[in-house]
């Protein structure tokens, strides 16, 4: 048992009676907004008062809605439906209106988020399932338990702060019948999900856990803290331990790590108020603070690199990476993390956000520059990794990704060693993401669409290999959870020659990957070079597919493809396959097939060493797809048949620049010319031999 466990048991051991003699919640406000956070608002008011225009904006949010009537209806429908937005609006009024009673002094919004509460109150005990109820997770207010947690996060931060508001008698029951229920639904009835390890378990202890420090009650915190049996066999702790590898990377993906920010760090910051003693932001090395690193780090242009089951809109600006920017600051005092909160242009109106506001309006912000890093996965580091090379200079603003992470849970996907480029502020090389139109009721409800199994978990939807149409692991999730790459090398040392290798030994029966990627700065060429060489090993026949998914306007292609001009069929049956248009398709280039296309002003050659029997296939989404669920995206796949150990060697080039006002175009041909993988000494080398710098060739191992 940890340090941190046996204090934390040692806490709760000597407060249990201190806790139990008290049946009614005090008037002292415990969670995020302090008497601190309320004293630096008022200076800031006073002295700069355009820093805290945040507060103003809520203000006249909050303004508007008082003497209007209340609006509590019956839970009917699914996610983005009327009723379902109306309880998350609700949320945000009472969270607010609770805020604006602490800074202000102000009883009229006391009494709005009162009436909420009360109203809620009136009704949540006899609330039965809700009626568009999801099989897994279903909540009363919500769809879904996640949504129905995410409700008690805010809402009881607004309590906490209209307590002095409260007569004894009016927090009583609000305790009996709103929030005891609220707290037996999330981790009683739902202990299952409640204990899990995942994003919904962290909203739901977060949730219980907040309720607990408010209104005083030791076993709910507790419970918060080590699970429904508080044996630390589930809880915030064991989330603490499992959901993040030593390096903070979160392991469902930088989508949902930026999700799950939110109630780890409202939660901890919660707990360091209340229980200081527990050093809760130095446990594990500091874990959630690196998380919050990992998440800016895990971006381009402010958004999330869309791995696994992600939504491509999501940035730094969501609610969850303004609360996690906030607290950190208030943590570290890093000046860097003040770029990123000028960039959102607003704060949580919390201690944190205040002081961020102060430090804002003293200009103490330095920039943050991004790096090349490697992130490993698993909880103990040792399940693959994502390894970011990034290339910052006047002229590239560029990052390489190389995804060989673990699974990813049920979100993740069937894309081993997979990769991303971006340039230019554009994704060249990109990922689908999620098929999802959140809350969007008219679509699909707001569920994941079918094609999100269909097609965005499948592995031709990503930049891999695929052998004989199947997706990796046969799409079976008990065997891709089970299974990880191993990295054998990273290396960041020198910034000219940047490199990641990761193997995993059975993807497919008797089939093991090997991909190596290169970011190498060479004058030869005129921005950073990419190298990709994929290795396959395996005894047996097969097809091996490897799509290239770019972003932009085709340019030119080194062999002719034979077009279907007069009949589109889909390339296969399943697997994907399906929601594929075969455009066209035609033998490849005896030695070197090459590829361009023009994205916003810049060009991109794709180089991949073939032969006379492979193929090229032009593919587009949106084959078997009737309610046009999906996005007409194209890809590139080459096609080896073989027997035995394959290779794709493979370089990705960025060049030249197109001006359309101007009619100006400059070096819209690549310099690659030849592509070999060669053996000097016993070891491995790749060797290109360019146009203009004749040739030059870069160690694999």
């Amino acid at each position: 048992m940890n340090s941190l466990r046996i204090i934390a048991l040692v806490f709760w051991m000597g407060m249990g009676a201190a806790f139990a003699q008290q049946v009614t919640p005090t008037s002292q406000s415990n969670l995020l907004l302090t008497d601190k956070g309320v004293k630096d608002y008022t200076r800031l008011l006073a002295e700069k008062p355009t820093s805290v225009q945040e507060i103003a904006q809520i203000k006249q949010k909050i303004d508007a809605e008082l003497g209007q009537p209340i609006q509590v209806p019956m839970p009917k429908d699914a996610g983005g439906g009327y009723t379902h937005e109306q309880h998350k609006a609700n949320q945000l009024s009472i969270f607010y209106g609770g805020i604006l009673y602490q800074l202000t002094d102000d009883s009229k919004y006391a009494e709005h988020a009162k009436n909420l509460l009360f109203a809620y109150a009136k009704i949540y005990r006899t609330l039965p399932l809700h009626p568009e109820k999801k099989e897994q997770t279903p909540g009363k207010l919500f769809w879904q338990s996640l949504n129905e947690a995410v409700w008690l996060v805010y809402s009881i931060q607004g309590f906490d702060a209209i307590k002095p508001y409260l007569s004894e008698e009016d927090r009583r029951y609000l305790k009996a019948d709103l929030f005891q229920p609220y707290v037996d639904f999330l981790s009683v009835d739902g202990a299952e999900t409640f204990n899990k390890i995942h994003n919904h378990g962290t909203w739901a202890v977060a949730a219980v856990g907040m309720a607990g420090y408010s209104l005083e009650d030791e076993n709910w915190v507790k419970m918060a803290l080590y699970g429904t049996a508080k044996d630390q066999s589930g809880g915030f702790i064991k989330q603490l331990d499992q959901l993040f590898s030593p390096d903070g990377y979160y392991s469902e993906g930088p989508y949902y790590q930026r999700y799950a920010l939110l109630p780890f760090v409202v939660f901890a910051q919660a707990v360091a108020i209340n229980n200081p003693e527990l050093k809760i932001f130095d446990y594990r090395d500091s874990i959630l603070i690196k998380a919050i690193y990992a998440a800016i780090d895990l971006t381009y242009g402010g958004f999330f690199f869309p791995i696994n089951d992600a939504l491509k809109e999501k940035n730094l600006k969501t609610s969850e990476m303004v609360f996690g920017v906030d607290i950190a600051y208030s943590i570290t005092q890093d000046p860097r993390l003040l770029s990123f909160a000028k960039y959102q242009g607003n704060f949580a109106p919390i201690d944190a956000g205040f002081e961020v506001a102060q430090a804002l309006s003293e200009g103490k912000e330095k920039p943050f520059a991004f790096q090349s890093k490697r992130f490993r996965d698993g909880e103990k580091g040792d399940q693959g990794g994502l390894a970011i090379f990034r290339a910052e200079s006047e002229k590239s603003n560029s990052a390489l990704v190389y995804k060989y992470t673990a699974q990813g849970m049920g979100h993740g996907h069937y894309d081993k060693l997979t990769w991303l480029f971006y340039d230019n502020g554009e994704e060249v090389i990109r990922d689908y993401g999620a098929a999802r139109f959140l809350n969007i009721e008219a679509k699909y409800g707001g569920h994941y669409l079918p094609e999100n199994n269909s097609w965005a978990k499948q592995s031709i939807a990503h930049n891999t290999v695929v052998v004989d149409e199947k997706s990796h692991f046969n799409g079976k999730y008990s065997i891709a959870e089970n299974a990880f790459p191993t990295e054998l090398s990273f290396d960041i040392s020198n910034p000219d020659f940047q490199w990641a290798s990761a193997v995993l030994k059975e993807v497919y029966p008797g089939v093991a990957f090997k991909r190596t990627m290169f970011q190498i700065q060479d004058p030869a060429f005129e921005y950073p070079l990419i190298l990709d060489l994929f290795e396959v090993q395996s005894e047996e026949q097969h097809q091996y597919d490897l799509p290239l998914h770019f972003n932009g306007q085709i340019i030119y292609l080194n062999t002719p493809l034979a077009a279907n001009k007069s009949q589109l069929l889909p390339l296969g049956k399943s697997n994907g396959y399906e929601h594929l248009w075969n455009l066209a398709q035609g033998k490849a280039h005896e030695k070197l097939s090459q590829f361009t296309w023009l994205l916003k002003d810049r060009f991109y050659t794709w180089s991949t060493k073939t032969s006379a029997s492979d193929e090229l296939i032009m593919v587009e989404l949106g084959a078997n797809d009737p309610d046009f669920n999906l996005r007409s995206e194209r890809a590139l796949i080459l096609r080896s048949q073989g027997r035995g150990n394959h290779y794709f060697l493979s370089a990705l080039e960025t060049h030249g620049s197109f001006d359309s006002k101007n009619e100006l175009t400059v070096n819209a041909s690549n310099q690659i010319q030849s592509l070999e993988l060669i053996e000097k000494g016993g070891k491995k080398y790749i060797e290109i031999t360019t146009k203009d710098a004749g040739s030059r060739s870069y160690p694999v191992e």
